[in-house]
């Protein structure tokens, strides 16, 4: 219907094995101007995670352990609005057990990890990493890179795949909503 959906295709440390999560577009946030996920300056992956399973991972060392904030109204008016589309309604579970984490994609050039020439001098490049931060709090849970160790180019990982009905005229696809008009 809305003419984009994304695949996140990662290495999951805690299952041990690969995972392919599917993402609804109002999940994955973009900059405007961006065209396509292998230029885009930023990606965010919004996730809504029960806070026993970030505990979990603090408690692994994946996360930093920092005090954790529930949010306390997980619906959006959009998430409204698309429960009411598929005739759904939340569950009876306490909204203090969901949690919203922010997993951005970006570009940093960090102190004390910039990039370097031969001689030692930094060259002002921006490297991949992915920040994970919990959003009511903005607590950074981790910093991790997001390239090869042995890439000399230091290229970006891309964890997501773009799929659209049908070509847009920006970043995201048309869908059937768009297609049947007013």
């Amino acid at each position: 219907l809305s003419g984009s959906a994304f695949k996140k295709i990662y290495y999951d440390e805690t299952l041990g094995r690969a995972v392919s999560k599917f993402i609804t577009s109002e999940d994955l946030v973009v900059p405007y101007e961006t065209t396509d996920l292998q230029s885009a300056p930023r990606i965010t992956h919004m996730l809504r995670q029960n806070v026993n399973d970030v505990r979990k991972l603090q408690a692994s060392g994946f996360y930093r352990d920092v005090e954790l904030f529930p949010s306390d109204d997980p619906q959006t008016a959009v998430t409204e609005k698309v429960d009411e589309l598929e005739g759904v309604s939340p569950t009876s579970y306490s909204s203090s057990d969901v949690m919203t984490v922010l997993e951005c994609h970006i570009d940093l050039d960090l102190a004390g990890f910039e990039d370097s020439r031969d001689d030692g001098e930094p060259t002002g490049i921006k490297l991949p990493y992915i920040v994970t931060m919990e959003e009511d709090s903005s607590q950074i849970l981790a910093i991790r890179r997001n390239w090869e160790e042995s890439d000399p180019l230091q290229n970006k990982k891309q964890y997501f795949v773009h799929y659209k009905f049908l070509p847009g005229l920006g970043f995201y696809g048309f869908g059937l909503i768009h297609m049947i008009g007013g």
